[in-house]
This record gives structure tokens, C-alpha cells and sequence, in this order.
């Protein structure tokens, strides 16, 4: 399954804040959340936009690459890889636009490319700084069922960075079912979110976004960035490394062969997953 860039360019963008075990400790903005409750203790802490079609701020620039993560590094800059998955929604909506229904359709690998940014007021000002920002595989795998027993069962998430010759896992190798809030859980909380999140803190009131995106029918919402390994946690990226994002079926692939695969740029034709492998650049 493929989308167009016609596609992309129209579907809302959402990320999750949160949904991994220790993530946001480790990438230095669990303080931006300190004043921010949950439902309970494994709760997301929120959710946060990325992309608007047509929104006339900065969340209106089309920030999503398959091949290259560009940023202007002539003066210091903290870019860090965000390695996650991302799922393709249909969107059903009450006569009032409220959301009452996600229909998961299908997944990708996603790199929510962040730059520490520690004055930020909101989260998605470290998310979308421009063009080529972000990053989304042109491989998507259609979901039989968003639920226990389905396709994502026995899916993993796994990233590496190449440095010259020097290869090194980015974000420790994690099933995708590690995530806090998944399947009909996670569905249920979004609704929820989409309808009820209010502007506060690192957070943005999202529903007044869909109306002015015209209430699209689908949206792509990343569901979180896996644990740093030690290297992954201050590794920030620099002009000309290579990094790569792979969601695998782990019954198809073991971690070692992805890593080689990335290593050797032989990524096989028939690869059993979704593969998302960038390019860092400078924009000067």
C-alpha cells in the first residue's frame, strides 16, 4: 500500500507525548509536563499537531520526508531522532464535530525528528521547523485488525544511525505492543483527547484544528518514540549521517538482519515491514 504525496499533503499529522516508559526523561521534557494529569500512571500525557493543511502558522508547512531530515546546523542545534510507528485513521464524526469513531487502516515507520528546543512553550514547535523535518517511509502495511490477534502482534520497532563507517543502534529494539496505551485502549483515549484536550501548558486544544482542516475523513497520528539506547540519548544528528527507521515483523526478521540490511544499503525488495531510511543535510 502506498500513499501519494497529494495524500500526505492533505492529512492532518498527530503525535503522542508519552506512550513509551521512560522516553520523555530521557529526551529531557518530562519537566514540560510536570503540571499535566492523567487518567492513570501509564497514560499518554497528551497529544500534540504536527501538521495542518492550510494552517496559516507554521504547523502549515508540509514538514514530511522519506528521504533526507535538513536543519540548518551553521550554529549549535540539538536534532534527535524520534523513531515510531504511525497509523493511517478513518475519521467518523458526530453532527456537533466531535470524534466518535478511528478505524485503523494501516502503518508505517515514522521519525517525529525533534530539536531540543528546552524555551519551547508548545511541544509541536519542536517538531515542525520547516520542510523535510520529519520523516514518514513510503512503505505502508495494511492493518487486518487493530486489536489483540491482529498484524501488530509480532511487529517490532527498531533504528540505527550511520557516522562514516560506524553504525549504532538509535532507539532500543521494542514490540510494538511496549506501547503504554495500544488497540482499543489507545482508540478510546485519543477520542477522547481529540474532543476534550484543552490549550495548557506544552499542550494545544486540537479539536478547533480539524475544523479549520474542514473535519478530514483521515488523519495519520505517530504513536510515540521507543527508549534511547545510551548512544540514542545523546546522539544528536549531524549533517551527512545516514538514519534509518524500520517497524519489522519480528516471525519474518530477526533485529540483527535489519541492522545489516541498513548497514550494507540492502534492504530486500520483499522486506517484511515498513522502512523509513533518511539522509541528514544542511540547509545552508
Amino acid at each position: 500500500m502506498t500513499l501519494t504525496q497529494e495524500t500526505l499533503r492533505q492529512t492532518p499529522v498527530f503525535g503522542i507525548a508519552g506512550n513509551f516508559a521512560e522516553h520523555l526523561n530521557q529526551a529531557g521534557e518530562d519537566a514540560d509536563f510536570v503540571q499535566v494529569k492523567t487518567e492513570d500512571d501509564k497514560a499518554p500525557k497528551g497529544m500534540f499537531p504536527i501538521y495542518i493543511p492550510g494552517h496559516p502558522s507554521f504547523l502549515g508547512i508540509y514538514p514530511l520526508s522519506n528521504e533526507r531530515i535538513q536543519a540548518d546546523f551553521s550554529h549549535p542545534i540539538n536534532v534527535q531522532m524520534e523513531p515510531e510507528i504511525c497509523v493511517l485513521f478513518d475519521v467518523v464524526y458526530n453532527d456537533d464535530g466531535d470524534i466518535t469513531q478511528l478505524n485503523a487502516k494501516a502503518f508505517s515507520a515514522f521519525n517525529d525528528c525533534s530539536i531540543r528546543r528546552p524555551n519551547a512553550s508548545k511541544i509541536s514547535q519542536k517538531k515542525n521547523w520547516g520542510e523535510s523535518c520529519t520523516g514518514i517511509s513510503n512503505q505502508w502495511v495494511e492493518i487486518d485488525r487493530f486489536d489483540k490477534g491482529g498484524i501488530l502482534d509480532h511487529y517490532h520497532i527498531t533504528s540505527f544511525l550511520k557516522r562514516a563507517d560506524d553504525v549504532e543502534a538509535y532507539g532500543m529494539d521494542s514490540p510494538v505492543l511496549g506501547y503504554n496505551y495500544f488497540y482499543r485502549t489507545l482508540k478510546d483515549w485519543m477520542v477522547k483527547t481529540f474532543n476534550q484536550q484543552t490549550d495548557f501548558g506544552p499542550l494545544e486544544q486540537l479539536s478547533p484544528m480539524l475544523a479549520e482542516a474542514g473535519h478530514p475523513k483521515q488523519i495519520i497520528v505517530t504513536l510515540g518514540a521507543t527508549r534511547y539506547t545510551p548512544f540514542g540519548e545523546t546522539g544528536y544528528l549531524k549533517a551527512g549521517d545516514r538514519i534509518g527507521v524500520f517497524v519489522y515483523d519480528k516471525n519474518a526478521v530477526s533485529e540483527a538482519e535489519v541492522e545489516t540490511y541498513f548497514k550494507n544499503d540492502t534492504l530486500p525488495a520483499n522486506f517484511k515491514g515498513s522502512a523509513l531510511i533518511q539522509s541528514v543535510t544542511d540547509t545552508e
